[in-house]
């Protein structure tokens, strides 16, 4: 408390009182918030009376000591109820609704009890004020009454309807030196202004917190004062000043000051409106608190129970606080984990309704020592959000409240679970440790080679994996539309077939010259058919043993009349090539497509050199689209010294259908077909371009070891012979189209033939006595596939041959293990000859 320079009687008496008598205690242990109480009480230049505590203990200042007449001053430090007993009906009432935090204002009270004042009873009248006031924790902790007596205010009053103006000037002239008295203490700001007149007195203090020269203080109007407040204030104090006008009622509002230096200063400003005989507001009189301190602790509090929030919540042990209800008042961010609960969901339950009865039980007997103020500690098993049942060390500690009487208690969690397993994991340890050691020496070894290959493979893998997805996607849509495209080709060729086998037997007339161009029609769509499937990857290839040189001496004609007069065509073959086994047909195409766009590439004319060289690639030799296998390969290159590609253009040059040439004059599939057709037949290809100065692109193909013999088992494709009598063939294929085209040929050659459009109409028949010589079956069956109704056909019938029709042509490798003995395939498109043969060559030669 800050004392004033003169001093006064209260503050004496403050300081020479034995407070740890009283109920408020030693002034040591006084908190904040009643010393600020206080220091507003002393020095304000109003009668103040302060009530503090549950007792509602009396500290007032000389002013209301001057109204306390005889019980001054053994009344201070005393409860009000032992001094003023006589007052009880009247008070009683009003400090029940402030404790409430509620406000009370009485105007001109009459108090008609005896009360001895300069030896004589005395009667008196008071403007009454009682006000809520609140301590660190915003709780109700005591009431501050201003009072104000008025007895000289009603003779005046009364004289005035008495005597004249002259009269009144005077009073006025009285009351002006009684305020500028008041104003002679800084600790408060006063102020009296004259409404009619606007003339706006205030003391130094006042006057310097609004930005106001002292020496100027009464000469003034109020608005003079109002530009110190800060901008955003000014509004709502006007407001506030004017209904206080209006309504006779009282002001009392905090707002800033905004100070020369830019600094912020916090009052608070209390005061009322009075008016004369005929209602008129003549004076406005009060005085203001410098808050600034106030605030600052604050502020300092609030950031202060922040930290302490951040600094509990980062902590790893559980902490609550429970109240004496037993209800959650505080928790961190680890209790609510361990429950699952918001702060919201948690804040106010009980223990027993947060867990259970069972697990309250337990807890039951700690609970009530720790509320009976004795510390406590157990270990128990409690479970966990995650449904786990966790070891807990947990610690019960009492809080004591300001009396000294436990209001709740804190606790503190240590989940000791993993501790517990690893004491058990330690002496499970122990007896196999060396054992594990060398273990987990050879898995962290494993594990560190293995992040090491992966580190080096990385890049490289996620580049291939993307292009690899990317083609994996269109090849199964172009897949897809040639095993469609194939089942119409067969319904062609095979329609056709049979019209030049009707005009064979003279059975029809002059349409022998449209047969010759529609299956010359269907078979480019047929090879059209087979691109798409080798850029899909699902061609299978005819592989044949080749010298790569010898296939390029073979096309060079057709090259040098491909590239055109302007070019020049150079030759750098390696002697003594390694073979290869490749589909000389994919391998030709592949060529042929890399020197149109080497001689598209150069319209001005260039060199375009065919290289080929035997190559050992170990996977960092060359830069391709997907991990390179090491070993021994045939590189076959085509080189242009043309216009080359952009690093944009260079990086999607393998994408499917990208292409820069104009429309009509290129699809884009030609490098993606080439890519397929070396990736399928175990290769790889890279492609190396620098614009303005050219592309080449080299084909490698892995080295043949042991040369492969000729397939000599491959049917005849000339006529076939007719069926042997009785020869039965069942045929299941849900194209009706095919399937009317293969019944008629079986007809035709003399087989009882038998229809089935998918596998569920095809088993009664395979599960029957009727004699099956061949199964003839698509793959693709809706339903279940032709190789499941194969298998489950030879369950019944285990020597039956099956020969299959597909428009996907599988890979050889995956055909090795599609095909079992007595197995066949026909790949669609195939003629009506080729079919007849495979179908006599399954059953057998006839004797």
């Amino acid at each position: 408390m800050n004392a004033s320079p003169t001093g006064s009687d209260a503050q004496a008496l403050i300081a020479r009182m034995d407070w740890a008598s009283t109920p408020l205690g030693a002034a040591s242990t006084w908190p904040q918030s009643l010393r600020t109480a206080v220091d507003i009480v002393i020095h304000s230049p109003m009668p103040m009376l302060l009530l503090w505590g549950p007792q509602l203990t009396q500290i007032y200042n000389d002013g209301f000591a001057l109204l306390a007449g005889s019980k001054h001053p053994h009344a201070f430090g005393q409860p009000t109820h032992q001094i003023w007993p006589e007052l009880k009906d009247f008070t009683d009432p009003i400090y029940s609704a402030v404790l409430q935090g509620q406000v009370r204002t009485y105007s001109e009270q009459r108090f008609s009890f005896t009360l001895q004042r300069d030896g004589r009873d005395s009667d008196f009248w008071l403007d009454l004020t009682y006000s809520p006031i609140r301590d660190e924790s915003a709780e109700v902790a005591g009431i501050l009454v201003t009072a104000i007596e008025t007895n000289e205010r009603r003779r005046i009053a009364l004289e005035l309807e008495q005597r004249s103006a002259a009269s009144l000037k005077a009073q006025q002239e009285t009351e002006q030196r009684l305020q500028l008295a008041l104003a002679a203490t800084d600790a408060v700001g006063t102020w009296d202004w004259d409404i009619g007149e606007d003339r706006f007195i205030a003391d130094a203090h006042f006057a310097q917190l609004h930005g106001v020269d002292p020496a100027l203080a009464g000469q003034l109007p109020i608005t003079e004062y109002l530009q110190g407040v800060h901008p955003e204030d000014r509004g709502m104090i006007a407001r506030s000043i004017k209904q206080c006008i209006a309504n006779g009622s009282e002001y009392a509002e905090e707002y800033r000051l905004l100070q020369p230096d830019g600094q912020q200063r916090w009052v608070f400003a209390r005061g009322r409106c009075y008016k004369d005989h005929h209602g008129r507001p003549i004076r406005f009189l009060g005085a203001a608190l410098d808050l600034t301190e106030r605030k600052h602790t604050e502020q300092a509090l609030r950031q202060s129970q922040t930290e302490l929030q951040l600094i509990i919540n980062a902590m790893p042990i559980l902490i609550s606080y429970v109240d004496s209800e037993e209800r959650f008042r505080l928790n961190n961010a680890a209790y609510l984990d361990w429950y699952g609960l918001t702060p919201q969901e948690l804040y106010g339950k009980t223990v027993r309704e947060v867990l259970g009865e069972e697990a309250y039980a337990l807890r039951a007997e700690y609970i009530a020592l720790a509320l009976s103020g004795k510390p406590c500690s157990f270990s128990i098993n409690t479970p966990h959000r995650d449904g786990s049942l966790r070891h807990a060390l947990m610690n019960y500690l009492p809080r004591h409240g300001p009396d000294g009487a436990v209001n709740g208690f804190y606790i503190f969690v240590i989940d000791e679970t993993e501790r517990k397993q690893t004491e058990e994991a330690l002496r499970n340890l122990n007896d196999t440790l060396e054992e594990r050691v060398a273990a987990r020496t050879r898995q962290l070894a494993e594990a560190n080679q293995k992040l090491q290959n992966e580190m080096i493979e990385r890049e490289r893998a996620e580049e291939a994996l993307r292009h690899a997805q990317k083609m994996e996607a269109v090849g199964q849509l172009t897949g897809g539309i040639a095993h469609d495209f194939n089942n119409m080709l067969t319904g062609i060729i095979g329609s056709l077939d049979l019209m030049q086998r009707y005009i064979a037997d003279g059975r029809a007339a002059e349409i022998g010259r449209f047969t010759e161009a529609a299956v010359s029609s269907a078979n480019r769509a047929a090879a059209l058919t087979h691109r798409l499937l080798a850029f899909s990857r699902r061609q299978s290839l005819d592989r044949k043993p080749l010298n790569a040189n010898e296939l390029v001496h073979s096309l060079e004609d057709l090259l040098s009349r491909t590239k055109g007069d302007h070019i020049e065509l150079k030759l750098q073959l390696a002697d003594e090539v390694w073979p290869i086994s490749t589909d000389v047909s994919q391998l030709e195409n592949a060529l042929l497509n890399l020197v149109i766009n080497a001689r598209d590439a150069m319209p001005d004319g260039g060199e375009l050199l065919i290289e080929t060289a035997n190559i050992y690639l170990d996977g960092t030799d060359i830069t391709t689209l997907e991990p390179v296998k090491a070993g021994d390969y045939v590189m076959i290159a085509v080189s242009d010294n043309g216009t080359g590609m952009t690093p944009s253009v260079l990086a999607k040059a393998f994408d499917p259908f990208f292409t820069t040439k104009p429309i009509g004059q290129g699809t884009g599939l030609g490098l993606s077909m080439i890519y397929g057709f070396a990736q399928q037949s175990g290769g790889h290809v890279s492609l190396y371009s620098v614009p303005g100065q050219g592309t080449s692109v080299r084909l490698y193909l892995p080295r043949l070891h042991v040369l492969e013999p000729q397939n000599v088992l491959m049917p005849s494709t000339g006529e076939a012979p007719p069926a042997i009598a009785g020869e039965t063939v069942l045929l299941v294929e849900d194209d009706p189209a095919v399937r009317m085209l293969v019944l008629d040929l079986l007809n035709e050659l003399g087989y009882h033939a038998h229809e089935a459009e998918d596998a569920k109409a095809a088993l009664p028949l395979l599960e029957s006595d009727l004699r099956v010589d061949l199964l003839v079956t698509d793959v693709g069956l809706p339903g279940m596939n032709g190789r499941q109704l194969a298998e489950i056909a030879r369950q019944h019938r285990p020597a039956l041959k099956v020969l299959f029709m597909t428009g996907y042509a599988q890979k050889a490798a995956e055909r090795q293990g599609f095909l079992e003995e007595g197995m066949d395939m026909v790949a669609k498109p195939f003629s009506i000859d080729l079919l007849a043969n495979k179908i006599r060559t399954m059953i057998g030669q006839p004797e």
